[in-house]
């Protein structure tokens, strides 16, 4: 599926905002840290994602009644679920010079879809080196899902099965949607929230 850009700005996907607070000291040290260890652009971008992926637990499945937001608020505690984690990697890209945005999933909650629908947020980011956008999914890999980094073939972490009702979002938003930051804001308990509070579409 071809993206469509909310903005044909490439500055509007590296705004520091809210949410995406890479000027943050933590995110910022953070940002040196994983600079530190890549030779180049696409390194970077591989660091930040697999770092995010992996070194952030989502809070579903470590049964965590915290809800983060902000992208420092997740490299605080380390966890978030997919909402708030895709604000943390927009911001590690953001912070060095990489446009990125956010892209949206309309997935079962649960196998099936007598469990009901959730929005899922994943980023996607310009690498300038290969003159391409690439979607990144740094939900958090466990049995059945293994999102990779690639810039040839999308390894995202949930396939769209358009049988059950899921469908993918075309848009690449410069900013996140404002029915996921809201969920986040006005819910004071993840297990909950990821249970009763998501929206079930755009």
């Amino acid at each position: 599926m071809n993206r469509i850009r909310e903005s044909s700005r490439l500055d509007d996907y590296l705004e520091h905002t809210e949410e995406v607070d890479y000027r943050h000291h933590t995110i910022q040290e953070k940002i040196t840290e994983l600079h530190g260890r890549s030779p180049d652009d696409i390194a970077y971008v591989k660091a930040a994602f697999e770092f995010v992926r992996d070194g952030i637990s989502h809070s579903w499945d470590i049964r965590s009644s915290r809800i983060t937001r902000t992208a420092s608020e997740v490299l605080l505690h380390r966890e978030g679920i997919c909402y708030a984690k895709s604000n943390l990697l927009c911001a590690l890209l953001r912070g060095r010079g990489i446009p990125a945005g956010f892209c949206y999933q309309r997935l079962t909650l649960g196998d099936t879809p007598d469990t009901g629908y959730a929005v899922h947020a994943l980023n996607a980011c310009y690498i300038r080196s290969v003159g391409k956008w690439i979607r990144l999914d740094a939900r958090g890999n466990k049995d059945g899902v293994d999102a990779q980094f690639s810039l040839n073939e999308e390894r995202l972490a949930f396939p769209i099965r358009h049988h059950y009702g899921e469908k993918d979002y075309p848009l690449l938003y410069k900013a996140p949607h404002p029915k996921t930051m809201d969920v986040l804001l006005h819910h004071t308990d993840c297990k909950q929230m990821y249970l009763h509070g998501l929206p079930t579409e755009l």
